[in-house]
C-alpha cells in the first residue's frame, strides 16, 4: 500500500497540559508518531467531527424545567463543538486519495459541518418542533450520572477549553473543505432529515 490514511483525533493531554484526559482522543493522536514512521509513500491524517449522530445516542433526559434535554459540564453558549455527519467522513478520505500529490503529504483534514454551541443544537431542534432543552451542571454532579461519564465530562470541559479540533483547527477544516466540492452537510440540514418530531 502507498498511502494510509489514519483516522485521528487531536492529543488532548498534550493540548490541556495534561490537565484533561480523553483517552479516546488521545490515544489516537498517539498513533500518529507511528504512521508518520511507518515508511508509506504518503499518509494523511483524517479527523472526524463530533456527530451529529450523537444526539440521537445522547438520549434527552427529564430536566428541572419539566422539559427534556441535556445536562451538560460547559457553557451551553459556547460556541467551540465542530460537529458533522459521520456518513460523510468517507468523502474526506475518498478526496485524499483521489489528490494523490496534490495534496501535501502528511495533511490533516478535519471534517466539519459547523461550529455548533449546545444552545444552538438545542435551537434548531425546537425550530423542527421539539421542546427540547439544555442546563450546565457541576463537573462533579456529571460525574455521577453513568459510568464512564468523568472522560465524558473531560472531553466536554476540553472542548470549552480549546473547541473540539484543539489550536489547529482552522486550517485543518480548511484543507478538508478545499478537497471536497460543496463542503459538508450543515446541522439543521442534517436534523431535518433525521431528527424531526415523531420521526
Amino acid at each position: 500500500m502507498k498511502h494510509l490514511i489514519w483516522s485521528t483525533l487531536p492529543d488532548v493531554e498534550k493540548i490541556s497540559g495534561g490537565r484533561l484526559k480523553v483517552e479516546h482522543f488521545t490515544m489516537k493522536a498517539h498513533v500518529d508518531a507511528v504512521v508518520r514512521s511507518a515508511g508509506f509513500e504518503r499518509h494523511t491524517f483524517v479527523q472526524a467531527p463530533f456527530y451529529f449522530q450523537n444526539l440521537k445516542l445522547f438520549v434527552p433526559q427529564p430536566l428541572p424545567d419539566g422539559r427534556r434535554g441535556w445536562a451538560v459540564p460547559m457553557d451551553p453558549t459556547g460556541r467551540v463543538i465542530h460537529a458533522g455527519d459521520i456518513a460523510e467522513l468517507g468523502r474526506a478520505v475518498a478526496a485524499a486519495f483521489g489528490a494523490g500529490a496534490g495534496l501535501a503529504n502528511g495533511s490533516y483534514l478535519a471534517v466539519c459541518g459547523g461550529t455548533y454551541s449546545w444552545d444552538d443544537f438545542v435551537k434548531t431542534l425546537n425550530a423542527l418542533g421539539h421542546d427540547l432543552g439544555v442546563v450546565r451542571v457541576a463537573p462533579e454532579v456529571y460525574d455521577g450520572f453513568f459510568p464512564g461519564a468523568k472522560e465524558l465530562r473531560e472531553m466536554f470541559q476540553y472542548f470549552e477549553a480549546h473547541t473540539y479540533f484543539g489550536p489547529h483547527a482552522q486550517t485543518r477544516i480548511a484543507a478538508a473543505n478545499a478537497l471536497v466540492p460543496g463542503g459538508f452537510t450543515v446541522f439543521s440540514e442534517w436534523a431535518r432529515k433525521n431528527m424531526m418530531p415523531g420521526g
